[in-house]
């Protein structure tokens, strides 16, 4: 038997092998073809991509192919575009057959939630190019003939839309990688991952060990031993997911053209033609399916590679039964093989793409529920980050740094449940899911809270988004119209307009930077002037290429200490920003994280003044204590840092304290307020007060895909501070060229419903989606 090794001590597995590499890839399924392919192409020299079996072993290989344009993500969406768009030209590139095919695909709606859905989504597709059309039910018979259109009210049709043979398009990817250079090992498990002093990572094989600039985890459902090896626990899990192929159908056969794939979404199941036959993948309840917790406990069986579970034909007959009425033909096929693997889920169901927080040049391309859509987008989507050290478009959504410690075990095995089991649940705005919920992240405040509130789920935090009163229509229910909660929360902003209202911000990011090198560092990375001891400012961290990759509130607590403030959902995407700076450009500095221990008060409202008054000995007249200062003060004994701030465009302070400490605080100024009609109110009134006063919210009016001059935050960049911050060279070129378009506040009169952003404006007839 020929041996592995070759006399050739360099020579491995039949090809030369490399001790180093500019990046290892880990794992060879289609997301990691798909990435070893876009950095090859792209020119990056000694991209080498690492599998423990064979190409395609894991979930790629099972997978049922389904390919389409639609994304209800603005920019999600993008990526299935570019996946689809490589696709139909892959093999005439790499001589690879892939297999694909498009007839189209439908959305069925048969309920008139599902029909304001659509309509909703049809408001957002012109921010693409992709063909979109809502269409009615001659159309869809049409498209699929073979459909009973009882129920039918209402589709969405994506032209364009199809399925892929998974294991030819890996093929393809990884024919293209070689053509373009890149080195393919397999079989070639990774054994060790240990990261040297200067940043670089040395990749462990049997095979020999191989000095990688960037490691990038892409091993699918083996992902968390990956991340194991180097101390992370990733919160993806591998879940049942079954299909089921018929043998030949006469009617199917009797087609002159394909049919389009249908997803008929209250039966919770996608329809495709396999050949003569048809394929039926159903998504079942969260009740019903099965999560894989024993190898998020155990780890993935040794070996695992290309087999199959257990099929279980019983656990989804109800939607077997529903595809029946749907598509009456179902009722006469014999099925010739039923699919039963494991899929990997995040608790959100998105993946985890990008480099990851507090590990140097370690990326991730991790829980992809839908791997086959997104390889090719998320692999030109990370090449063009690593080529250009920025990513080309906002996708926080996937962001790996969404979740921190809070994502544990319990919580994960809940919310991949609960995610696989919502997979065709109406998508309203404003959506909340509840399972694994409350975390360990409650504020001091949370117990006095949360029978009061309907509470919102950031960043595993529990934040009241609007609050009860007598007679209040109560609870969660969500709707594509103005729903229970547009009466209160307009009533908690007039509170804050007339008299004076006390908000729960504990879930703000907050991180505590001194050290030699801090006031350069933060010179470096914002491009505002940092603020004085005892001053505040609002500053922004930009991309290479002028856009904004981040706003954060910035305190000089002492000289050289600072304070900074960001969203609750930017917390590690920001932290991950600021120590690469760190680590790039050698700073002397001490970063904390110090985010679950300050909890934070938020008192806003004409009356705001009257109350705190009561509670300190601090001066707060105006003349004391201007507006963007920060004091040390006393607030019924307990020391709190106010900044005084205005988030609402009322007079209002923003209040730092120990976590233990806010129920004292809170109660007392509950108390002292009572004589200036004092109350609550949530983060929607929050959000409608900041929209009435143009104040721009980052991942709302500015992110990635913006550059601050048409923001309009021309305010806080200062191009002519002596510092050269991150940038500022592309801004200064932006700047003399000219904007292209600027950011506009618009009214909307309206009777029933609201804008939720990312619209389309049509102007004069045109569309206009800038």
């Amino acid at each position: 038997m020929r041996s592995l090794f070759f006399s050739d001590a360099n020579t491995v597995l039949g090809k030369r092998w490399k001790d180093t590499a500019d990046t290892v890839i880990i794992g060879g399924g289609c997301v990691g073809a798909s990435l070893a392919y876009h950095l090859a192409k792209r020119g990056v020299k000694d991209v080498v991509l690492l599998e423990k079996s064979e190409l395609t072993a894991g979930s790629t290989w099972h997978a049922a192919g389904l390919t389409t344009y639609y994304h209800p993500g603005i920019n999600v969406k993008k990526i299935h575009y570019d996946s689809l768009k490589l696709y139909e030209t892959l093999e005439a590139e790499t001589g690879q057959a892939v297999g694909l095919h498009q007839p189209g695909s439908v959305r069925i709606a048969t309920t008139a939630a599902r029909v304001d859905e659509m309509k909703y989504q049809m408001t957002r597709t012109h921010w693409h190019v992709t063909e979109q059309y809502m269409v009615g039910p001659e159309k869809i018979q049409e498209l699929f003939p073979l459909l009973n259109m009882n129920k039918v009210l209402a589709g969405l049709y994506t032209p364009g839309d199809g399925h892929i043979d998974p294991y030819s398009l890996t093929m393809a990817l990884a024919a293209g990688a070689r053509m373009y250079g890149a080195q393919i090992y397999n079989p070639a498990p990774v054994t060790g991952l240990r990261q040297t002093p200067d940043g670089k990572w040395d990749v462990d094989t049997p095979h020999g060990t191989i000095r990688a600039d960037r490691v990038v985890n892409t091993a699918g459902f083996w992902a968390r031993e990956v991340g194991k090896m180097i101390g992370l626990e990733h919160p993806t899990i591998p879940v049942h997911h079954q299909y089921v192929v018929t043998a030949t159908v006469p009617e199917v056969k009797a087609l002159k053209k394909e049919l389009a794939v249908i997803r008929d979404l209250e039966g919770s199941y996608y329809l495709r033609q396999e050949r003569d036959g048809l394929l039926f993948g159903p998504y079942e309840k969260m009740e019903k399916m099965v999560v894989q917790d024993s190898w998020v406990r155990d780890g993935v069986p040794p070996g695992f590679g290309k087999e199959l579970f257990e099929s279980d034909l019983d656990r989804i007959m109800e939607h077997v039964e529903m595809a029946m009425e749907m598509v009456p033909v179902l009722k006469k096929a014999d099925i010739i093989n039923i699919v039963s693997g494991p899929i990997t889920y995040t608790p959100d169901l998105m993946p985890m793409v990008g480099p990851h927080h507090g590990v140097r040049n370690y990326w991730t391309a991790i829980g992809f529920g839908y791997g086959i859509i997104h390889a090719g987008g998320m692999g030109k989507f990370l090449s063009d980050w690593m080529v250009n050290g920025e990513p080309p478009y906002d996708l926080i959504e996937c962001d790996p740094n969404r979740y921190g410690k809070y994502a544990d075990i319990p919580f994960m095995c809940a919310k991949a449940r609960e995610s696989y089991g919502f997979n065709n649940v109406v998508g309203y705005p404003k959506e909340e899911r509840f399972e694994g919920r409350p975390t360990y992240r409650t504020s001091g405040v949370y117990e006095l809270l949360k029978d009061k509130a309907s509470m919102g789920f950031h960043a595993g935090w529990e934040q009241p988004h609007w609050y009860y009163k007598p007679g209040d229509d109560t609870g969660y229910k969500p709707s594509f119209k103005r729903t229970n909660w547009f009466q209160p929360v307009g009533r908690e902003c007039k509170l804050v307009m007339e008299k004076v209202g006390v908000i729960d911000l504990t879930p703000f990011g907050k991180f505590v930077v001194k050290g030699k090198d801090s006031l350069r560092l933060l010179d470096r990375l914002f491009a505002n002037t940092m603020p004085k001891v005892g001053i505040t400012n609002i500053s922004h961290m930009l991309t290479p290429r002028g856009r904004v990759f981040a706003e954060v509130t910035i305190t000089q607590l002492t000289p050289g200490e600072f304070l900074l403030i960001t969203g609750s959902g930017s917390e590690l995407h920001d932290l991950r920003w600021i120590e690469a700076e760190v680590s790039n450009g050698g700073y002397d500095v001490d970063i904390s994280n110090v985010t679950d221990d300050i909890g934070v008060l938020g008192i806003a409202g004409p009356n705001a003044r009257n109350v705190l008054q009561k509670l300190t000995e601090e001066d707060l007249s105006d003349s004391a204590f201007k507006f963007l200062h920060c004091k040390l003060i006393q607030i019924a004994g307990v020391p709190v840092r106010a900044i005084r701030i205005s988030y609402t465009g009322e007079l209002g302070w923003e209040m730092y304290m120990d976590q233990k400490n806010m129920a004292i605080v809170y109660q007392a100024m509950m108390e002292a307020g009572k004589d200036q009609g004092i109350d609550h109110f949530g983060t929607y009134a929050m959000s409608s007060l900041r929209l009435e006063k143009g104040f721009r919210g980052w991942g709302a009016e500015m992110n990635c895909d913006t550059n601050p001059l048409e923001a309009g935050l021309d305010y806080f960049i200062k191009l002519n501070k002596p510092g050269d911050f991150i940038g500022k060279a592309a801004l200064q070129e932006i700047k003399a060229k000219g904007l292209k378009r600027k950011l506009s506040y618009i009214s909307l009169d309206t009777d029933d419903i609201d804008a939720e952003g990312n619209e389309t404006v049509w102007c004069n007839g045109k569309k206009n989606t800038e």
